[in-house]
């Protein structure tokens, strides 16, 4: 028998899938392909092509296809010692024009990386053998769609085929319809615990206030707990999801300072700009507030004094950076500098964002203040330490439990187990700021609480604000299970620094359950870049003229649930045109305009076939697959699942031809009239598993199927839920094709601009002028006045001792236009800084 390349795809695709999208080459399907190529080499031993003396269609489907596998550097390494006639011959097409300039055009001089993209949104696949595959099955599937041709007989829906009790139960619950589904309930304000009921309380991570997010923010955290909250409440689970935006520490008050307003109004502003955003993005928080309030203040200082009186609080000092020009000590994002571990010269002072690596701002090389560009000098100041080692052991035994009941992704768990792996060290809780809750203890109330132990209680007094009955949520861990959606870079303070603070109080608290993080989503082949322009950000998202629902579907379409994934325009199209517009939106739209111009609206009677019960059986296994992985928050699995159901009515409606059936016999057309009300109640339950991810296209389809709000829920089995007589609504388009002339003009519009290495960024607008460029006499005299008007300023305020803070951005105001006026002077700003520190220094040691 000879080799044809419909044996190849069911082995080469999912290996593809492992080894370039997941990085981790499948080796039982390695094997299967291995012995499927020897097939090939065989059939090419003494050939020049795949049929004898020319190239034919053959040649170029299945030189296309294995191209990404045996290019150089591609997935299937070592293959060309055994392999020699696919050698030559795979070599012999690449050297025809026609083949590398389709090369070129497909992977842009990228080789295999410019396939990963595309690779990196499918699931990994199963191995053939835990698939209780192995090579038979693999040749089995090959088998079924080479039988195909000889005209045997083959399911309408390819090679998946439901069992017979799984067609019975199937047929069981159709006929029983809706007595099977409970009642939605209806959510009532404020959501409270509620005894028999499973009570889940969601939080999603905290976003920075002066942060606006971008698309990888977003999916990290709002967009994956907004999905399981929808689905709780579908599901008639007792849901309350909270967030809120983190408000106060270092970042917003180096902000304010730029900015040249105070914390507060910082907060308002951004606070408002967060709202916006997530409500364009369809967020359905249940309460969405803000940590800058009375109630952080109160239950902050009242977790502190319960861990204070425990004795879990240690007093010490530290070495920290203090700035002689601004007269502070410095935070740590205050300070900037060079990486001590790779070298990055503009590292944090908490953090480096090259090579991820926490540090302590001490450690920077060449550290310099962030406001005023001068070199800090070390000294020493007096903190507070929470005593993680004493609570330690409550700690494991509180991971131990929840580890084995709860819901942990593989990260959230490895990076806690690092953490706690060497033993935890007392962490510091205060800082030497203004804008923050104040530590309350004698001698520390100049200093305001770390904000990792202070954002994380937000979760508690944001739900205070919501209900004063917050204790019903927040101190009832017997009855309240917690998840927690974010980043992988926040697990170690949710998952040791949070629950130790809780532990450590010893006042019931409600500890986090379940721990829902993501990897990083990068933007094309980089990082987003708010300072570059690089990304979508979502303040411009609604720019674009793209849906919200979109955004949400190809975002958890390509979720970072197990490894880092990248948001790609071209991959963005192709999933709106291929999956949304092709398939799902042609399923439903087709199905409804049928029963709309053929049968007035109206549901028919639905006497079901052989196929029509097998559809019905496979649809359950997805609805049954799809609700196993939501529990689970597999999100981006459970979008395949809709997917899934969507293709067998395709498969069904194309199958079954109603078009056609309709215009034959009065038995056809009753035939017809089945086939899409099927379809109509197919669409219906795609319509409720699609609301946690499109939330209004769900809407949409409900309008045009008059959908009642009592089928507006998960069940556990597809019911019939439009019986014969019900009478649907105006179908119309769901979703518009995106043309690539539109993808162009927004992949240059998000491409930013080139990044300048070693360029510090000014904190604020200046001038253009470059250093020793033309002097303008005028603006010289114009910015010497104003920088003697503003000093003038900081005297007076210091002279009337001024709340420490508001002297603070009169200074940073000053240093600002002393800038402006060195620039105008044609002089280097930073060398007059670095000079005056300089001044400052040796006056101090005289």
């Amino acid at each position: 028998m000879e080799w044809e390349s419909s044996q190849l795809q069911p082995v080469l695709f999912p290996y593809l899938v492992s080894a370039i999208g997941h990085g981790k080459p499948d080796e039982s399907l390695k094997t299967s392909l291995g012995q499927l190529i020897k097939k090939l080499d065989q059939q090419l031993h003494g050939k020049q092509f795949v049929v004898e003396g020319e190239i034919t269609g053959a040649d170029i489907v299945i030189w296309s296809s294995l191209y990404p596998a045996l290019c150089p550097k591609g997935a299937f390494a070592g293959w060309e010692s055994e392999f020699k006639s696919v050698k030559q011959w795979f070599d012999r097409l690449l050297q025809l024009p026609a083949f590398s300039t389709a090369v070129e055009t497909v992977t842009k001089g990228k080789g295999v990386s410019a396939f990963k993209t595309s690779l990196l949104s499918q699931p990994v696949p199963l191995s053939l053998k835990s698939a209780n595959s192995g090579l038979s099955a693999g040749v089995k599937a090959m088998s079924v769609v080479s039988t195909s041709h000889t005209g045997e007989s083959q399911s309408i829906f390819g090679t998946k085929e439901a069992t017979e009790a799984e067609v019975e139960a199937a047929i069981k619950t159709w006929e029983q319809g809706k007595k099977t589904c409970p009642k939605p309930l209806k959510i009532q304000h404020p959501i409270l615990p509620q005894e028999g009921k499973r009570n889940i309380l969601i939080t999603s991570a905290l976003p920075y206030v002066n942060n606006v997010p971008h698309l990888g923010n977003i999916i990290g955290c709002v967009l994956s707990a907004d999905v399981f909250s929808r689905y709780c409440k579908l599901r008639n689970y007792n849901s309350l999801y909270i967030c809120g935006t983190d408000e106060y520490g270092t970042a917003t008050e180096t902000k304010a300072m730029e900015e040249g307003i105070t914390p507060q109004e910082i907060c308002d502003k951004y606070n408002k700009l967060h709202k916006e955003i997530y409500e364009w993005f369809n967020i359905g928080f249940d309460y969405f507030g803000r940590t800058s309030t009375n109630q952080q203040t109160e239950i902050a200082q009242d977790i502190f004094w319960k861990l204070y009186n425990r004795q879990l609080i240690i007093k010490d000092s530290i070495e920290q950076l203090f700035c002689n020009i601004c007269e502070r000590f410095l935070a740590d994002r205050f300070v900037e500098g060079t990486c001590p571990l790779c070298g990055y010269e503009d590292a944090r002072g908490d953090q480096c964002d090259k090579c991820g690596k926490l540090i302590n701002a001490v450690e920077l090389k060449t550290p310099r203040c962030k406001m005023c560009s001068a070199s800090p000098s070390v000294k020493s100041t007096q903190h507070l330490f929470l005593d993680l080692p004493k609570i330690e052991p409550e700690l494991s035994r509180h991971l131990n439990r929840v580890f084995t009941s709860g819901t942990w992704t593989s990260n959230s768990k490895t990076i806690t187990n690092s953490w706690i792996r060497d033993g935890l060290k007392p962490r510091c809780i205060s800082r030497d700021l203004k804008w923050g809750t104040p530590v309350p203890l004698e001698g520390y109330t100049d200093k305001v609480f770390y904000v990792w132990f202070d954002a994380p209680i937000g979760y508690i007094s944001i739900t205070a604000n919501y209900t004063d009955q917050w204790k019903k949520w927040w101190k009832n861990p017997n009855k309240v299970e917690m998840y927690n959606f974010l980043g992988k870079d926040n697990v170690p303070f949710h998952s040791v620094i949070f629950p130790c603070t809780l532990l450590g109080a010893d006042d019931n608290y409600t500890v986090v359950s379940h721990m829902v993080a993501t990897e990083y989503l990068n933007y094309e082949d980089g990082k987003f870049s708010k300072s570059r322009g690089v990304g979508v950000f979502g303040n411009h998202a609604k720019e674009t003229g793209i849906p919200a629902d979109v955004f949400r579907f190809y975002l958890l379409y390509v979720r970072p649930e197990s490894q880092d994934s990248s948001f790609s325009w071209d991959d963005f199209q192709l999933k709106n045109n291929s999956e949304l517009l092709n398939n799902l939106g042609n399923f439903i739209n087709r199905g409804l305009m049928f029963l709309s111009n053929n049968f007035g609206g109206t549901v028919q009677e639905m006497v079901l076939t052989e196929e029509d019960q097998q559809l019905l059986a496979l649809v359950n296994s997805e609805l049954s697959t799809y609700v196993e992985n939501m529990e689970q928050a597999r999100l981006r699995d459970s979008i395949r699942n809709i997917l899934s159901i969507s293709r067998y009515g395709n498969q069904h409606m194309q199958y079954n031809k109603p078009w056609i059936l309709v215009k034959g016999s009065s038995e056809e057309k009753s035939r017809a009239g089945t086939v899409v009300s099927l379809a109509s109640n197919i669409s219906a339950l795609l319509s409720v598993l699609l609301r946690p991810y499109m939330p209004s296209v769900s809407v949409t389809i409900q309008e045009q199927l008059q959908l009642p709000d009592e089928a507006v829920i998960i069940c556990d089995q597809f019911v019939c839920q439009l019986p014969p007589g019900h009478k649907i609504g105006k179908p119309s388009p769901l979703f518009q094709k995106i043309e690539t002339a539109t993808i162009t003009e927004l992949k240059k519009r998000f491409a930013g601009k080139p990044e300048v290495k070693n360029q510090q960024a000014a904190p604020t607008p200046v001038p253009s002028q470059a250093v020793n460029g033309p002097v303008n006499p005028a603006e010289v005299e114009r910015l010497t006045e104003e920088v003697i008007k503003q000093g003038n300023i900081v005297r007076e305020l210091k002279a009337q001792k001024k709340d420490k803070a508001e002297i603070d951005t009169a200074v940073s105001g000053l240093l600002q236009l002393k800038k402006q006026l060195a620039l105008a002077q044609g002089q280097d700003p930073l060398e007059l800084a670095a000079g005056a520190g300089k001044k400052r220094s040796k006056g101090k040691k005289k």
